[in-house]
């Protein structure tokens, strides 16, 4: 039956060497189990039915992906997503958690449409390298602030916006300690390093007495308080437009490059170099998108923590199937996911924003025209600590600055109209 569903024997690999590649990536991932609730929670969604919610979620995108996408690349609620989630759009911009699933609803049905009518390739391939760089560098910094704040490295200051902390060294201590291990761990080539971590950091944080102790299994919490709680009406308002968009926009792009790099990594790429069975991976995608909103939680997404699963030699869905089952599994240690503190997750954040921030290799700093509006998106989102409004000030000024340069045929259509639409947003909304 495995052979028949995943064609095991015609991508060269067996049944042990998929859950191998499904647990290996699992491991790599799992740490968004504490992490995601932990930062939902800001916005006063219950903790323990986002747990629930991230978990299922994550899974029902790993079976679509594998049973139906036959890809190895696993699905969770993704990082920055689930940032500019809780601190731009319901604590930035005051909207309440219940518009902001419904605005995830929204762009997970845009996806779908894109995907559908192939409208996908022409937005990815008329977006500047430029932006797309400056806009994954923004939300990785963004991501890094998120960190430091949570972790009391840097607190507000009446005179300078922001300065280092002192009121709680223990957090910060533990917190860079988390950092420091990650990317000891990583550098060593040790699996699961970011999830040893924030265990770690928990158990001294427990051993210290920071933390209290509840348990580490029990039956999974109550997901009534997040399911099907969206509102959908809510985000249809003129003011979401941005919000849905830039939902919408994170989400493509990151899914594209994940599929792309892990798929170049696992040799599954045809002779034109490109992904068989596109649509259906951006359908799994999608679909995963639309039931995280359902259940509870910000947008799902593929994980280039993927890669790790391929590395040791996943080629098949039956990967990603087997990470799905892990996350099912992963609804018993609720407790462990409660009693997991901000400081212990902020290593994880860091990290993630220093992966991030690589991208910026790739802008042409040699051309002012390519460099500032990369700079700008990049900077901006953190400092006006808003992702939606980062990328809109970005495309205003990849627009204007190409104008006034005289080269304002390099500027695509799309990158025209929505930097008229976010001009007009600023102006008037």
């Amino acid at each position: 039956m495995l052979e028949k569903l995943f064609k095991l024997k015609a991508h060269g690999t067996d049944v042990r060497t998929e859950v191998i590649a499904g647990l290996t990536t699992f491991l790599t991932m799992a740490y968004i189990i504490f992490v995601n609730p932990s930062m939902l929670a800001a916005t006063q969604m219950d903790a323990g039915a986002v747990f629930v919610a991230t978990c299922l979620a994550a899974a029902i995108g790993c079976f679509i992906m594998g049973i139906y996408a036959n890809y190895p690349i696993a699905l969770a609620p993704g990082m920055g997503l689930n940032a500019f989630f809780t601190y731009g759009v319901v604590l930035g911009m005051g909207h309440t958690w219940q518009v902001a699933l419904g605005a995830v609803f929204l762009s997970g049905v845009v996806f779908i449409s894109l995907s559908l009518f192939k409208v996908r390739e022409w937005i990815i391939n008329s977006i500047p390298q430029t932006l797309r760089v400056g806009i994954a560098a923004g939300i990785g910094l963004f991501l890094g602030f998120i960190a430091l704040k949570n972790a009391g490295i840097v607190v507000d200051n009446q005179a300078t916006l922001v300065s280092l902390g002192h009121e709680n060294p223990h957090q910060m201590i533990l917190a860079a300690l988390g950092f420091f291990l990650i990317i000891g761990l990583e550098y060593r080539k040790i699996k699961g390093g970011v999830l040893i971590s924030i265990l770690a950091i928990t158990v001294l944080s427990i051993a210290l007495g920071y933390t209290e102790y509840h348990g580490v299994i029990s039956m999974p919490p109550n997901p009534a308080p997040t399911f099907l709680q969206l509102d959908i009406m809510g985000a249809l308002d003129v003011s979401m437009i941005s919000v849905v968009f830039a939902f919408l926009f994170v989400d493509l792009f990151d899914t594209a490059g994940t599929l792309t790099a892990v798929a170049q990594r696992g040799n599954l790429l045809d002779e034109k170099g490109r992904l068989p069975n596109l649509k259906k991976a951006l359908l799994a995608d999608s679909s995963a998108t639309i039931a995280g909103s359902l259940l509870g939680t910000s947008s799902t997404t593929s994980y280039i923590e993927s890669g790790a699963g391929v590395e040791e030699g996943g080629r098949t869905g039956l990967t990603a199937v087997v990470v799905g089952i892990m996350f099912i599994l992963a609804l018993l240690f609720s407790p462990l996911a409660g009693m997991i503190p901000a400081y212990a997750t902020a290593g994880a954040l860091f990290y993630v924003c220093t992966l991030m921030l690589s991208g910026l290799v790739n802008v042409d700093w040699t051309d002012l025209t390519e460099a500032a509006p990369a700079a700008i998106v990049a900077i901006l989102m953190p400092l006006a600590f808003s992702i939606a409004d980062g990328i809109a000030l970005g495309f205003i000024a990849y627009a204007v600055i190409k104008l006034l340069a005289g080269r304002y045929k390099e500027v695509p259509l799309s990158v025209w109209v929505l930097a008229v639409v976010f001009a007009l947003k600023f102006a008037f909304f």
